[in-house]
């Protein structure tokens, strides 16, 4: 593992927050590092409001989107809302159709199969409107570079709005609206919102036409805030917003879909987080809410997960999510499985030394093999693509590590496939049989030729050092006023040298796998300190061997007594 700090920021500006919020040094770097130079924009981190929200009619085409679904009601005609499969595709269709049919009953809903049609806007979803006589789609968190699509639709006299927030082409679809604030021609002041957020700024719009106010749709933000953790989008600006009040919903009055998925995974043995805890975070809504939401359209079908999330019957939402914790269940003993066989395969064919991993077998199911992917990049840290057979091509998942572009790699081989997509860190890509081990073998060169060798060792970057005597619960107060966490806002992580066990380290876990000891640096006060994953390096730590440590700080909950703990992320012996 390598250790490397963040970029130091300004140490004027630091200066300067230091003064104007009267806290410690290490705060105002740790809030500068995040962007944070000034008393307002420091108010508006820590104290979050709803008017912080942006004007919906500030992106481009919300005024057409409005006006065309308006005059759909006014004129009876069925209305059809449309997403993907995932979590930001099943919370943003189950947003927008239960926003619409709160006040107007002609609304149905549409998630593509997963195996049968693929990804995104779909010609069997469109024949589906026409036979059911619906002539607006709503599209959801994908639709930006379906232009085909949306010309067959309008020769079936279909029209569409696209709600989405993938980058888009140099030619955009002919749908009534496009709804994008990545587009180039949008002033939208915040370009970072997830599907489902996008979603929730056309019912923001429809809402103010109605004369209602943000108030009347705090009880849609559990499914912004759900889409924002799953899709692994900033939680800045606008996003922290959401995230912090959907949270709050989450906390305190869900929808009952979110409601029954939570107490079952409590019932559950299969999930290894601690959901039983006070409040929920965003990291137990990645772990916890996600991946069951996720389970449906991988195992069964997306269709389940929001009739879960539209369902306002505990009691059936329960049935729903007892379901879904089924399929949750397959889900994890299928990529169990999966990566063993993958596992066995590298081993097999002597590839532990390889640059990359590329594994096939025509059985493993598609819709766990970029779980797969993933699982495999923990053990080999390198560029790894998944096979399996789908109808009568090979189709693949594909991850990489931090550092290296996996999309420019796969370009770089082209001609070994059909077709790809994807971006830097995540692809898919398909090709037929005979060009497999071509298109092996061409991968493992392009990576080999162009791959820093650096980037093949992980990296752990922390924000700053940081001495015992620093650490106190004011710190633990003000650091717990960062949250939500995520993506440009993530949980501290802080190097702290010189450490030594006051004698009580030990391992936990079934196979000895965490680490547990109590913690001094100097003549300091001791901290207890927990690693997961890290009981491999108990050696390091034990006789009182001096060591170094990179860590989060957390509260440890304990017979109603509330304590400080380091988390470890790694550790290592020190240089002195």
């Amino acid at each position: 593992m390598r250790w490397n700090p963040k970029s130091k920021p300004n140490p004027e500006k630091v200066h300067e927050l230091k003064s104007a919020l009267q806290v410690d040094e290490i705060i105002a770097s740790l809030l500068v590092q995040r962007g944070v130079e000034t008393f307002d924009q420091a108010k508006t981190f820590f104290r979050p409001t709803l008017s912080d929200l942006h004007n919906p009619y500030l992106m481009k085409d919300m005024d057409k989107a409005v006006f065309r679904i308006e005059h759909a009601i006014t004129n009876n005609e069925n209305i059809l809302v449309f997403g993907d499969y995932d979590v930001d595709g099943t919370t943003a269709v189950s947003l927008v159709s239960s926003y619409l049919r709160s006040y107007y009953p002609n609304v149905a809903t549409y998630i593509p199969d997963r195996y049968a049609e693929g990804y995104g806007i779909s010609y069997v979803g469109i024949d589906y409107a026409e036979d059911n006589d619906i002539s607006l789609i709503i599209a959801l968190d994908c639709g930006i570079k379906s232009m085909e699509h949306v010309a067959y639709a309008k020769a079936k006299n279909i029209d569409f709005i696209i709600c989405d927030h993938h980058r888009p082409g140099d030619i955009l679809p002919e749908a009534v609206a496009v709804l994008d604030p990545k587009r180039a021609d949008c002033s939208y002041p915040y370009d970072e919102l997830c599907g489902c957020g996008v979603g929730f700024k056309l019912v923001q719009a429809l809402a103010e036409n109605r004369n209602q106010t943000i108030q009347d749709l705090i009880g849609y933000l559990d499914l912004v805030a759900t889409a924002i953790a799953a899709d692994i989008v900033p939680i800045t600006g606008e996003n922290r917003v959401l995230a912090k009040f959907g949270l709050e919903v989450i906390n305190s009055n869900p929808r009952p879909g979110i409601k029954a998925l939570i107490t079952s995974s409590i019932r559950s043995k299969s999930s290894g987080q601690n959901v039983k805890k006070k409040v929920l975070t965003i990291t137990d809504v990645v772990f916890i809410v996600a991946p069951r939401i996720n389970a449906a359209g991988r195992i069964k079908h997306g269709n389940e997960a929001v009739a879960l999330l539209t369902e306002y019957d505990l009691e059936q939402a329960e049935q729903f999510a007892a379901e879904i914790e089924q399929h949750n269940s397959d889900r994890k003993e299928l990529d169990k499985q999966i990566t063993k066989e993958a596992l066995l395969q590298i081993e097999e064919n002597n590839e532990q030394t390889r640059f990359s991993t590329v594994v096939y077998q025509e059985n493993w199911h598609k819709g766990v093999i970029g779980i797969v992917a993933s699982r495999l990049v923990e053990n080999y840290y390198r560029p790894t693509i998944v096979f399996t057979k789908s109808s009568e091509k090979l189709a693949a998942s594909a991850r990489s590590v931090k550092g290296f572009d996996i999309y420019n790699a796969l370009e770089a081989c082209a001609e070994h496939l059909d077709q790809f997509g994807g971006h830097m860190y995540a692809a898919g890509m398909t090709l037929s049989e005979e060009n497999y081990e071509n298109f092996k073998n061409a991968f493992e060169k392009v990576v080999q030729e162009t791959i820093h060798p650096d980037v093949l060792t992980p990296e752990i970057l922390y924000d700053a050092e940081i001495n015992f005597s620093e650490i106190h619960p004011k710190l633990m107060r003000v650091l717990k006023q960062f949250e939500p966490f995520g993506p440009e806002n993530m949980t501290p992580l802080f190097l702290a040298k010189d450490l030594k066990d006051s004698g009580f380290a030990k391992t936990l876990g079934a196979e000895d796998e965490h680490l547990k000891a109590y913690i001094k640096q100097g003549h300091s006060d001791s901290f207890g300190a927990i690693g997961f994953e890290l009981g491999k390096k108990l050696d390091e730590v034990i006789h009182k061997k001096k060591f170094d440590a990179i860590f989060s700080l957390e509260e440890n909950e304990w017979k109603d007594t509330v304590t400080l703990q380091l988390q470890f992320r790694d550790i290592q012996a020190s240089n002195g």
